[in-house]
């Protein structure tokens, strides 16, 4: 009989690429999850991995395992979330992962309200990235994610992740009190051609929507300080080291050395979206949080 924990760990490495990269992800050392794969090849008597220079890959017969393992997985979790479904418990454990801002401004308060509503359910919350966010609830690591789009930027979402629109999110131009802008009402990308901005770093979701918004300007932002917090750039503007582009979800009180100034042309606006797999539709949990997290 196939061990379904080391099917899991399998798939992990397969995903991530490496047994240390697939052992963070789950929690395990990484010759926990050496010692589930080896166990593994000794229940089906083929080998799963090869090692190729000072990494790892998947063999034929790995490959084949994990795709067919998968639609297992699924099943199973399908089943038990439809017996969770006619039992009518919200109780379990879920995983959860959302990027900083929604962490801060959304699933916190509704993970204690949820807590107290509904005892049974344990949430095991993480930050990651929206990009990270998908590969892990596609790749079965995690239950239930929180992520966010930012304009017409796209994020490439499987077709076996179901969606729910959570809310939609609105970014200011923060600037400091002594700046020239401050006194404004709005601004547009042609205002602020010349400005020297504080981002997060090239590749990023927010950066990639920074850039598009001077479509139509013929300039590109003026990048002058990098940092993946916002309230890092909160901190910057303060110092008059720049303006910043922050959402108001999670955003920490601006005080009174900061001016929120409204952008348009166009709107700064990002979608936030919880993500399932779509087998785990029937979960009675998974209909809790996301109730919770459409109604905050």
């Amino acid at each position: 009989m196939i061990d379904l924990a080391a099917l899991t760990s399998l798939q992990a490495v397969a995903t991530y690429g490496s047994v240390v990269s697939a052992a963070e992800a789950l929690g395990f050392t990484p010759s926990a999850v050496s010692q589930q794969v080896k166990r593994l090849e000794k229940q089906t008597g083929v080998p799963l991995l090869e090692r190729v220079g000072r990494g790892v890959m998947l063999t034929r017969h790995g490959r084949h395992l994990v795709d067919a393992g998968s639609r297992l997985l699924s099943d199973l979790e399908e089943l038990e979330s439809g017996l969770h479904r006619q039992a009518g418990a919200v109780a379990g454990q879920l995983r959860v992962a959302a990027f900083s801002t929604a962490m801060r401004g959304l699933v916190a308060p509704v993970v204690r309200r949820l807590r107290d509503t509904h005892p049974d359910l344990t949430l095991t919350l993480a930050e990651r990235e929206p990009w990270d966010t998908i590969d892990l609830v596609a790749s079965g690591q995690t239950d239930l994610g929180v992520v966010h789009s930012w304009g017409d930027v796209p994020l490439a979402i499987p077709d076996h992740l179901a969606t729910t629109s959570v809310a939609r999110d609105v970014a200011d131009v923060i600037v400091h009190r002594e700046h020239p802008l401050a006194g404004r009402g709005r601004v547009t990308p042609h205002d602020l051609v010349d400005e020297d901005w504080i981002a997060t770093p090239e590749g990023t979701i927010c950066r990639q929507w920074l850039t598009r918004m001077y479509d139509g300007t013929g300039r590109l932002p003026r990048i002058a300080h990098q940092s993946m917090e916002f309230d890092s750039h909160l901190a910057l503007v303060r110092a008059g080291l720049g303006i910043a582009l922050v959402p108001r979800l999670g955003r920490q009180p601006i005080g009174d050395e900061l001016v929120a100034v409204r952008a348009e042309d166009p709107v700064p606006t990002r979608d936030i979206v919880a993500l399932h797999r779509r087998s785990m539709t029937e979960s009675p949990a998974v209909t809790a949080v996301l109730g919770a997290l459409t109604g905050a």
